[in-house]
């Protein structure tokens, strides 16, 4: 069989979708396909939700937990951790299957033509070949989007740049009953639980995540035993039974910083694939969100001229620069490898400069850094970056 698309869209993750949704409603042919047969298996993400993103994007808010306020710090041993308490809403936890399925809907509605069960196969003689149910699938596209993850296929095949600084992280989720504690996100550093990242507990006082992360090399027992060791005395599940059966998330988060080259004649990069993580404290969705806007500008550009070099403009170097401070920090964060030393830290954390640096991380209003005005394809292109 054959398919023919203005754009094909490889990954129905949040970018992904937001990508796929915003080309289709400008009356561009997109082909969305995802090698899972089900939007919600396989589920990789947390789901956290920055008050910046809960300002700029229409969420749907029965898709989201309570807001949280409170974030917990607890060093090695988890005494005398450093309680912060923003008086804004800060965070809210999104249930993220029912979430896919309604950035589903929407990009189905606006025109998007969504294949489950699909895999990307690969470029052939200049077209891309897709594997479904229904067999293999040739489909000649104007531009292919890599939305494929932290080791995008999509990446290799167009030159572009690939993420190499990686963590891993694991986590289980589960219902629990409501609690007289305020909505509370628990984070511990401690780098023989969580080796250059952090061990988390999110109790919203409607479900719970517990989870670890860090670089895979570093545990020497493996990642899932890291969370059973972890979940065993996490903070913030006083009074709470473990259900037997839970919802067990994992995957690698990229940690690199945006990725320099994202984009080339052929297509370009988004979410994951292109490295839009936080370097620092590993969140993606507010980033992958930003950056699917500006790609729809600079793909619907693109094909509104008929010149592939447009594309040019999606630079990830410049973008890049904003990134700065938080590889900075990731650097010093992967430095901490003994609780010894993460102790020691709290002793900084602890102080009204420390606290104040912490609460500058947890709840600024810093977001996913958008092209300064010189370096957009056009003045809308900064608009849909912010």
């Amino acid at each position: 069989m054959d398919d023919n698309a203005d754009v094909l869209v490889v990954g129905a993750g949040l970018a992904g979708l937001h990508t796929a949704t915003l080309l289709a409603r400008r009356g561009r042919d997109v082909l969305l396909v995802e090698r899972r047969p089900r939007l919600t298996g396989a589920i990789r993400t947390t789901g956290i939700f920055v008050r910046k993103t809960l300002d700029d994007f229409p969420l749907p808010p029965e898709c989201l937990g309570p807001p949280i306020r409170r974030v917990v710090l607890y060093p090695p041993g988890l005494r005398r951790p450093v309680d912060l308490v923003s008086d804004r809403d800060e965070y809210r936890v999104g249930d993220m299957a029912p979430l896919y399925l309604a950035a589903a809907r929407a990009a189905t509605e606006a025109g998007v033509r969504l294949s489950l069960g699909t895999r990307y196969a690969g470029r052939r003689a200049g077209a891309f070949l897709l594997v479904g149910p229904e067999g293999p699938t040739t489909v000649r596209a104007r531009f292919v989007v890599g939305a494929d993850g932290a080791r995008s296929r999509v990446a290799r095949d167009l030159g572009l740049d690939r993420n190499t600084a990686l963590l891993v992280g694991a986590e289980e989720v589960f219902e629990v009953p409501g609690s007289a504690e305020p909505p509370t996100f628990h984070c511990v550093l401690d780098p023989s639980l969580a080796p250059g990242y952090l061990a988390w507990v999110v109790n919203d006082g409607r479900h719970a995540h517990v989870g670890v992360a860090g670089y895979a090399d570093r545990f020497p027992e493996g990642l899932r035993r890291a969370v059973a060791r972890f979940a065993a005395s996490a903070p913030g599940l006083h009074g709470v039974d473990r259900p037997e059966e839970v919802e067990r998330r994992g995957g690698p988060i990229p940690v690199g910083g945006l990725l320099r080259r994202i984009g080339g004649a052929d297509g370009l990069l988004v979410g994951d694939a292109a490295g839009a993580v936080s370097p620092l404290t590993a969140g993606g969705l507010d980033p992958c969100l930003r950056l699917s806007e500006l790609a729809a500008d600079v793909l619907d550009d693109a094909l509104r001229a008929g010149r592939p070099d447009a594309l040019r403009h999606y630079d990830g170097a410049a973008l890049r620069a904003g990134f700065r401070g938080r590889l900075l920090l990731r650097h010093g964060l992967a430095q901490v490898r003994t609780p010894g030393l993460a102790a020691a830290a709290f002793t900084v954390l602890r102080t009204p400069l420390g606290r104040a640096a912490a609460r500058r991380v947890l709840f600024g209003d810093r977001s996913f850094p958008g092209p300064r005005p010189e370096e957009t394809v056009r003045a809308g292109a900064l608009q849909g970056s912010r």
